[in-house]
């Protein structure tokens, strides 16, 4: 049986990056690069993203997650919110982009 991960992903904080794509800052200290664009062609809940200023201005942490608070009062059963799971496993851990050195 495969060992079960005792880790449990917590995102601490969001930054956008080019092209529909968000960095998530997770508790373990690893970030992942996030693609939203496959989300954004979906339609239905995601198409407020497809707004540059929605998706850049809006963006932050709710739930524990990359998470989008489109009413803006940081109501966490309004927002939209990506599976912490789901980025944590699915999208490349990457070098801190705010972090020149790196």
């Amino acid at each position: 049986m495969p060992a079960i991960m005792d880790y449990q992903p917590v995102v601490v904080q969001a930054v956008p990056g080019p092209g529909k794509t968000v960095y998530a800052y997770f508790s373990d200290g690893s970030i992942r690069h996030v693609n939203v664009q496959p989300l954004i062609k979906r339609g239905g809940v995601f198409d407020a993203l497809a707004d540059d200023a929605v998706f850049c201005e809006r963006l932050t942490v709710l739930n524990n997650t990359v998470a989008w608070d489109i009413a803006g009062n940081r109501d966490e059963t309004r927002c939209i919110d990506l599976d912490p799971w789901k980025l944590y496993q699915d999208s490349p851990a990457v070098a801190d982009p705010l972090n020149p050195a790196a």
